[in-house]
Formats: structure tokens, sequence, C-alpha cells
């Protein structure tokens, strides 16, 4: 049975609800859980997420870490934080490949034709893919504690670290999302996703950026993941990160990127959608 497509100002505003139609909310919550089951029926999308995030943690953690010097914190407590970080971001990469496959089968298009507002496809999708994003995390945080990642800091202030890796978790799946639709290809989807990985190794995630040479440390030093693992250290680690400000400085700064990459992210999707 086809449905009827909807007229064109019909969608006028984004997030209004359609005559007859369900409402952003209700929109939002059906698109979520589809891509929620669909993560369940397929759980090599959360495997391999857990894989990855494992991989590099017992490889920096066991192989690296001891000639890998940190200053006056151990390198698994210093090493840990910029992980979830960068689990966040890569477990955020098949967000990519998912969105560009919907729109080749023509998922999106059906969605398109729905009397639902436009907008509520792409957030649904999100939706569920950061809670795939926070499971993964979640895990990746369970094992850290079991190699003798600890907190220094309090357990409300870490608890909010973990908060803000899924919400940077949360502002990527945006970015990728914008990407699958660019360039409306599995395949290319998922070859443009790894464009993240520079992100992740040119920052202090492993390493201190002091080590690194000056031409590439003004960039390692300012770019979002830094930032973000500079705020979840210090939330961890208090004191023992020995950053130089106050843990509101870093907060703050994270948030203002996370806050940026979500909009930019999510202009750039929202106009594609509406120009497939």
């Amino acid at each position: 049975m086809t449905v009827p497509a909807a007229p064109p100002t019909a969608h006028g505003s984004p997030m209004t609800r359609v005559a007859g139609g369900a409402g952003f909310g209700a929109a939002t919550w059906a698109v979520a859980q589809r891509g929620v089951r669909r993560t369940l029926r397929t759980p090599q999308i959360l495997v391999m997420g857990l894989v990855q995030s494992v991989a590099f943690l017992l490889i920096f953690r066991y192989v690296f870490g001891g000639a890998i010097g940190t200053g006056g914190v151990g390198y698994v407590d210093y090493m840990i934080p910029g992980l979830l970080t960068v689990s966040g971001l890569f477990a955020g990469m098949s967000a990519a490949v998912a969105v560009a496959e919907d729109l080749a089968s023509g998922y999106l298009d059906r969605l398109r034709s729905l009397p639902m507002p436009r907008t509520a496809a792409l957030a649904g999708q999100v939706a569920a893919d950061t809670v795939r994003v926070a499971l993964i995390l979640a895990v990746s945080a369970a094992l850290a504690f079991a190699v003798g990642f600890r907190v220094h800091a309090g357990w409300g202030s870490a608890l909010a670290g973990f908060g803000l890796c899924v919400l940077f978790g949360f502002a990527f799946v945006w970015m990728f999302v914008a990407l699958g639709l660019l360039t409306a290809s599995p395949q290319a989807a998922q070859g443009v996703g790894f464009l993240a990985l520079p992100l992740s190794f040119v920052s202090g995630a492993y390493v201190p950026v002091e080590t690194m040479p000056g031409w590439l440390r003004g960039f390692a030093e300012h770019q979002p993941v830094t930032v973000m693992m500079d705020a979840v250290r210090v939330l961890t680690q208090g004191d023992a990160a020995a950053l130089g400000h106050a843990p509101g400085y870093y907060v703050w700064r994270s948030l203002a990127w996370t806050t940026g990459i979500v909009l930019v992210s999510g202009a750039i999707a929202l106009t594609r959608f509406r120009k497939i």
C-alpha cells in the first residue's frame, strides 16, 4: 500500500505538527525505536564498536603505556579519559553508513512522504545512534576500571565527565549523519568516516601535546577532541591532571565546541535532507 505524498507546504516549519500527522516528539520516538531495533537485530554493529575500543585500550595500556611519560599522573589515568572521548567519536562513525543505506534503500524517501516533521526523521536516527554510543562508552568505562583506571576527583564529577563523553558522541553523530547524506553512498560514507582518525591521533588522547613539534602542537591543543578530553580528565582526575585551570574552564570550552558541532552539522544535514 502506498502512502500519498504530503503537499509541499505541509512541512513549512520543520518542528511543527503536520495536519493529521504525528508531532515532532512522537515521530522522533518512532524513528528512534526503529533505529534501536535495527541495532539489536544486528549486534555486530555494537560488537565492532566495542572491539575497536577494547583493542585501543589494551594496546595503549599494556604495549605503549610503559614507554610514554605523562608527568605526575599515571599513564592509565591519563589515557582513559582520552580513550573514552575518542571511543564516542569512533562509535558515531557508523551513523554515516546507516543514513546512507537508508537513503539508498528509499527508507528516508518514505519518511519524507509521511505527514510528519521532516526534522524528526534525522532526530530519531541521531537519538538511536546516541543510545548505541552510550552503551559502547559504558562497557569501555567498565573495562577501563578493570585494567587499573581510578577516579581521583569524586564520583559525581566523574559521572559528569562520562556525560560529556556521551554528549560529544551525540555531536559527532550529527556530523556523521550530515556526511552520510552528503555522500549518499554507504561505501563512500564508510571512507569519509575515517576522516575522524586525524582528530583522534593528533590530539592529547594518548600522548601529551607538549611532545609534538611546534607546528603540530598548535592544532592539537585547540582542536575539539583535545578540548573535550581535557574536560574529562579534569573531571575524573581533579588536581592530579595538573592542567592549569579550574574545571569550569575546560567544561565550558568543551560545551562550546559541542554546541558548535551540533549546530553546524545539524544545519548541513537538514539542508541536504530537504534537497534530496
